[in-house]
């Protein structure tokens, strides 16, 4: 791979990070060959070659696998605690290695600087999370019905665990799972997305560095690289007994049918069709700020993006003429220059997806309120930078019923009681995050009840965008149903065991049953 120099520190930061001059992509270490073909992974920042990675073969595959399970009896039988100190040093190297490892993300992937930074920095807080994590991995302990006897159970680890992740968030879901799993007692096997093939080694390269000072065995961290016949590998594979995927609903559902049939475990988080609803009693200013972060942030590529606006019609006008001019005050350029707000999408494939979301929203009756299009010209040679745009629309246009992974907001009007609204939200197919703009307290505990928001993750007074780590992130219906990150997300990652000790010279049954010799 050959480095592209380009303003803003680049070529800079693809030398901290080691990978100024890897011509690989499957590694287990730093230092490891691959034979598959060449992906080129081109930024959609300035439509540059930043540089090429092998993909992975079905035997470069085999010879990963056999380094990840051989790794694993080793890995498995330290205290967690002490892997606990590993994932601390790892979170350490993160910390020095931020600002570098925040480029690469914004340059390879398209989002803002900043928000390449704050997925560094989610990177970090889940391995601070890990950490005091590992010396609280519990079990419980039960009353038995026989005299004399002990029961509980406790959790061990998996082994393998598989991860696919998207191009959106490169390195931070990866680490929500790699920081649990490592803890837990398994060893990783990522396959990252064939858009964003970089920062993948730049992450195994930081975890190989751990590793060596230790002396630990490398494939406790396995990197592959390709498309989806590459993944297929994993969730086909029954020394695979986790695979965790991250994407479309489309690919979820093949990932499950896969898995399921050699009856594994999956974790899966899948699309979104996001909204929130604003009430009455709204804070509009509060609104304004988190409707178009939700709807423009990473270029709406995010599994949380905001893609539904819900109005009451009574303050209709007033939300949708403040979210308009807002949408006027919008810089659209190179993402590494701060004073932008809105990057490129990830690839000409997406602008296309973009275009034809707002030609179909017309088609259905829908009005565009703030213009879409293409941006070109200087400082938009990539092609792939497009104008934030804004529809008025109905929930049961199929194009709003459906996920864009675009910069495309739909404005969406309720009349009534906040029911309505809430049966607006859950009206669509995805689960994953939803939020009410509301003062009104009645009105956000009805959102919150139990016959409220039918998604993974609801909010009140802020967006449906960004989570913390502390909280299980995921989401319900096509969005997969899995749980990553915080609160007891680590238990999808160990395998539960009931223990039952008898210290006693009888041998009584459960249920009283009498056997009798």
């Amino acid at each position: 791979m050959q480095a592209v120099a380009t303003d803003f520190g680049i070529t800079e930061a693809l030398k901290a990070l080691g990978v100024n001059d890897i011509n690989n992509g499957t590694s287990t270490g730093s230092n490891s060959f691959s034979n598959g073909d060449i992906i080129e992974s081109y930024s959609p920042v300035d439509g540059q070659l930043i540089g090429k990675v092998k993909s992975t073969t079905k035997a470069d595959y085999e010879k990963v696998m056999e380094t990840a399970t051989a790794a694993f009896k080793t890995w498995r039988t330290m205290p967690a605690p002490q892997r606990g100190e590993i994932v601390r040093q790892f979170g350490e190297k993160l910390r020095e290695l931020k600002e570098p490892l925040g480029k690469l993300v914004s340059y390879e992937m398209g989002k803002s600087y900043q928000e390449g930074l704050g997925e560094v920095q989610e990177m970090i807080d889940i391995c601070d999370f890990a950490v005091g994590l590992s010396r609280q991995l519990h079990g419980l302990t039960m009353h038995s019905e026989r005299p004399g006897h002990r029961m509980y159970e406790q959790y061990h680890p998996l082994g393998v665990v598989g991860i696919i992740s998207a191009f959106n968030f490169p390195v931070a879901v990866w680490s929500w799972n790699t920081a649990l799993a490592w803890i837990c007692g398994d060893v990783c096997v990522w396959k990252p997305s064939e858009k964003t093939p970089l920062t993948g080694i730049a992450c195994q390269n930081i975890a190989a560095q751990v590793f060596k000072a230790n002396g630990l065995p490398e494939g406790i961290s396995c990197l592959i690289n390709g498309d989806y016949q590459v993944g297929e590998f994993m969730t086909k594979d029954k020394r695979v007994p986790l695979v965790s995927a991250t994407g479309s609903t489309r690919m979820g559902k093949i990932v499950a049918q896969e898995v399921a049939a050699r009856l594994g475990k999956s974790l899966l988080e899948l699309g979104g069709n996001n909204a929130i609803i604003v009430t009455p009693d709204a804070d509009i200013k509060m609104t304004v700020i988190g409707a178009v972060f939700g709807a423009v942030g990473t270029a709406g590529q995010r599994c949380t993006s905001t893609r539904r606006l819900i109005i009451h019609d009574s303050i209709y006008d007033k939300v949708k003429n403040a979210v308009v001019d807002a949408y006027k005050q919008l810089r659209i350029g190179n993402p590494l220059d701060e004073n932008n707000h809105v990057g490129p999408l990830i690839d000409k494939d997406a602008v296309k997806m973009y275009q034809q979301a707002l030609e179909r929203v017309v088609e259905e009756g829908g009005n565009v309120v703030v213009e879409g299009g293409v941006l070109e010209g200087e400082g938009y040679e990539s092609g792939c930078y497009v104008k934030p745009a804004i529809a008025e629309a109905e929930n049961h246009f199929n194009i709003v019923q459906h996920e864009t992974f675009a910069p495309v907001l739909y404005l969406l009007k309720y009349s009534g009681d906040v029911e309505n609204a809430i049966d607006m939200q859950n009206g669509v197919a995805q689960g994953l995050s939803s939020a009410i703009m509301t003062n009104n307290l009645r009105e956000a505990e009805r959102f919150l009840s139990q016959a409220g928001s039918d998604c993974g993750i609801a909010n009140v007074n802020i967006g449906t965008s960004g989570a913390e780590i502390g909280g299980a992130f995921g989401g319900e219906k096509e969005t997969g149903g899995g749980r990553e990150s915080g609160s007891d997300a680590w238990k999808i990652y160990m395998r539960r065991q009931t223990n039952t000790i008898n210290y006693t010279t009888e041998l009584p049954l459960a249920q009283g049953i009498k056997f009798d010799l």
